[in-house]
């Protein structure tokens, strides 16, 4: 094998979850969630080109790469919730579901430095492929283009900086973690507040822990001085 070549072994990634990949030679973490807008979004309302379709149709793609959404029934006439990718055709207005994150598929390409997703709706065959590839000169994510064909799933080329592995580290944060910071810093302002506010004193039943006087002072004054600053 030559110098720095990865077998198949060591290529590609394995899926955590349907936002997330970690990759098997170790270089780091692929974060679709990095992707999207502040709603979460690729593409909203997106015109898409398609083939053998009526000449006064329009068809609008809405895409995010890991958050769930829902078209309104006024807008499409359809009910699309909880969903990853969908067509609106303006022609009928009918809503489409091409794709939902539940049992989407990665494939990573280490020669292309691209991620490509599937995703399914009900059947084997997945209705929309996203190809996420790595570019880090870019600041932003963004659609490059799009092919929709009656014979192949929906096609989507994004180029995003978040594409590359440990590049878009953010925002990812669960519950277990927060609840880990949270206990830590109450935990150290508790020592640090007890160091200063309590005074260790011996008695006839041991060691007791007493407030000092000064503390109890400092409050009341704090107290008192906002109370006359809000009269003045």
């Amino acid at each position: 094998m030559l110098p720095g070549a990865l077998s198949a072994d060591q290529s590609g990634c394995f899926k955590v979850n349907n936002c997330k990949c970690i990759m098997k030679d170790g270089s780091g973490v692929i974060n679709l969630k990095a992707m999207g807008d502040v709603d979460g979004f690729l593409g909203r309302l997106k015109p898409v080109s398609a083939e053998n379709i009526p000449v006064n149709a329009e068809l609008l793609l809405s895409f995010s790469p890991c958050e769930l959404f829902s078209h309104p029934q006024d807008l499409t006439g359809d009910d699309c919730t909880n969903v990853a990718a969908s067509l609106i055709v303006r022609y009928n207005r009918q809503d489409l579901v091409y794709g939902r994150h539940d049992g989407n598929e990665f494939h990573y390409n280490d020669t292309l430095k691209m991620l490509s997703v599937s995703y399914f709706v009900h059947n084997e065959r997945p209705l929309t492929v996203v190809h996420y590839h790595c570019n880090p000169n870019q600041s932003s994510s963004f659609i490059l283009d799009q092919k929709l064909s009656t014979e192949e799933p929906l096609q989507i080329w994004v180029e995003s900086p978040c594409a590359c592995p440990n590049a878009c580290a953010m925002g990812d944060l669960g519950l277990g973690t927060i609840f880990l910071i949270t206990l830590s810093l109450t935990a150290a302002a508790y020592f640090i507040l007890g160091s200063c506010a309590l005074r260790p004193f011996r008695s006839s039943s041991g060691v007791q822990l007493s407030p000092e006087r000064s503390v109890w002072c400092m409050i009341c004054y704090l107290c008192s001085e906002r109370r006359a600053t809000r009269r003045r």
